[in-house]
């Protein structure tokens, strides 16, 4: 079985053109449920640089379908046989105002339109390949 990867590695997924906000926006939780939106928002802000990409995405729908962590393995290789979006397509980066950078090991992290915090090469795609500015900078 094909596995398809979502991981990125130094690039930055810029906020949409079209995005309603100004700057970054926490997604609101839903009377009953937590949205797709607020549970990705949760993990990567409380552990920036930890998870991947797929780690990330993977969590959020094994935590929707009540998943135990004994069906992990098996589940996760079911869900990445078909192609996943990747964070570019995510209510983050298209609604509330996040961009979402992937680090040289594809840790991902938040950073709000204004807070950028590398610099970016620019592509036709809106995707962006990041290097760290140096200490003296920041």
């Amino acid at each position: 079985m094909k596995i398809h990867c979502i991981n990125y590695s130094n690039t930055f997924f810029e906020i949409a053109d079209d995005c309603p906000v100004a700057s970054g926006e926490i997604p609101p939780i839903k009377v009953d449920t937590k949205t797709v939106a607020s549970m990705r928002f949760d993990i990567v802000s409380k552990n920036p640089n930890k998870f991947t990409s797929d780690d990330v995405i993977f969590q959020v729908y094994a935590d929707r379908n009540d998943m135990k962590s004994s069906e992990y393995v098996e589940a996760r290789q079911q869900f990445f046989s078909k192609g996943q979006p990747c964070f570019r397509a995510s209510p983050l980066t298209k609604r509330y105002g996040w961009g979402v950078h992937s680090d040289k090991s594809r840790r991902e992290k938040m950073s709000s339109y204004k807070k950028i915090d590398f610099f970016c090469k620019i592509y036709q795609t809106g995707i962006y390949e990041c290097v760290d500015l140096p200490k003296e900078i920041t």
